[in-house]
């Protein structure tokens, strides 16, 4: 069954030079030059009374305007116009080029008609010799059924679909090499929409790179990234890691960046939750502090351990230091792990607080004095750490902002 017709360029371009040159036009025949006749007053035919006028002539009955609203309003099927360049190509009425493939066949074609539609072609029909009227080109390395696809697409842009996933690969080679664009965008669309798979893409790559099609290289070059692992062992890796070592480095190295992009990214994802747990670590803190949760508080507070559970998701993991915090006998710089992660978490808070003086978390201000005899490496240690924090926060209150809005 034939594919979907498409639109070549130079068959596109003989329509409209065919609609816009082969006008017809019905002038209005120049009347004859009147010649008088002088009658006798007297005779007969001059005396009849009420002789009706004769009709008008038939070129006066339609008007130019007329004429060319009715060729301008006539519609020409594109399909017909294909059908009949697509019987022309099987019939191969008139032809004056045979196209020798493989085996000594041949395919009979048009010269006028390949050379508009493929200036190449064209010029390789022009140096080839004629005999008995014919010109003959050889097309050998390429099956017999593929350029006979390849003329059919020259001659009315149609194909059958099993050819063209057949021999869509000894397509792309043909198009390029006689630069025939649209026949090359075809083949690319075809391979980018769903021909591609593990056993192919290393031949198609190849020639992809060949045949200048970026878009369709950067396809390949994607899927092998994505699946290593499988094209890798398969034949057509390892046909080209010897034909062509130069591109199995190029690939090895677009695999080992994209594992670094991977392993950046996961890093990144990882160091964000880092910050996200640090930023939801101070507001617990606060909430501690200030407002007291279920059974751990500030002295003025009434708890009650009955309460609705604490929206803050890390107030129970923040709870348990502060009660070990709270009750350490080590206490010593470097010596409790747990001691030292509050006294972190308490630095770190009081470099992101804004109310000081107010502020009801413990040792707030003292950090705030601390800061003043920091060295200059230790306040940029601290100051990068709290615009990570700043940032993760900004993040959240983003992310909150949009789901209320949706």
């Amino acid at each position: 069954m034939a594919s979907p017709d498409m639109r070549t360029p130079w068959l596109s371009s003989a329509v409209e030079s065919f609609g816009g040159s082969f006008k017809i036009r019905i002038e209005e025949e120049e009347t004859v030059e009147s010649v008088e006749f002088f009658e006798d007053p007297s005779s007969p035919a001059c005396n009849l009374p009420n002789i009706p006028n004769p009709p008008p002539a038939p070129g006066k009955t339609s008007s130019k305007a007329t004429n060319r609203r009715q060729l301008s309003n006539s519609d020409c099927d594109p399909k017909e116009i294909k059908d009949t360049w697509d019987k022309l190509f099987k019939e191969g009425y008139g032809a004056d080029v045979h196209i020798i493939t493989e085996h000594g066949s041949f395919i009979p074609a048009h010269y006028a008609l390949l050379s508009v539609a493929s200036p190449v072609l064209g010029n390789f029909l022009q140096q080839s010799k004629v005999r008995y009227g014919i010109r003959c080109i050889k097309t050998l390395g390429v099956p017999r059924d593929a350029v006979s696809a390849f003329i059919r697409f020259l001659y009315s842009a149609c194909y059958e679909g099993g050819d063209m996933k057949k021999f869509v690969l000894h397509l792309l080679v043909l198009s390029h090499a006689y630069s025939v664009p649209s026949l090359k965008r075809v083949c690319i669309n075809h391979l980018e929409q769903g021909w591609l798979n593990l056993e192919n893409v290393i031949d198609v790559l190849q020639l992809a790179r060949n045949c200048d099609a970026p878009r369709l290289t950067l396809f390949c070059i994607r899927m092998i990234v994505r699946n290593f692992k499988n094209i890798s062992s398969t034949e057509g890796w390892k046909v080209m890691r010897q034909a062509n070592p130069v591109l199995e480095q190029e690939l090895l190295e677009f695999v080992v960046e994209a594992d670094s992009r991977k392993q950046d990214r996961l890093k990144k994802i990882e160091e964000k939750k880092v910050y996200l747990q640090l930023h939801e670590a101070m507001e617990a803190l606060v909430h501690i502090c200030r407002d007291g949760c279920r059974t751990i508080g500030p002295r003025d507070k009434v708890l009650k351990a009955s309460q609705a559970a604490c929206s803050f998701p890390a107030c129970k993991g923040l709870e348990t230091l502060v009660r070990h915090f709270s009750s350490c006998k080590i206490r010593v710089p470097g010596g409790c792990v747990h001691c030292k992660r509050m006294w972190q978490l308490l630095e770190l808070h009081s470099r992101i607080c804004d109310e000081p003086d107010c502020c009801k978390v413990p040792l707030c201000r003292h950090f705030k004095v601390k800061m003043l005899q920091q060295t200059k490496k230790d306040a940029a240690k601290w100051k990068v750490l709290v615009s990570k924090v700043n940032a993760a926060k900004n993040a959240v209150s983003l992310f909150s902002s949009r789901r209320a809005v949706f």
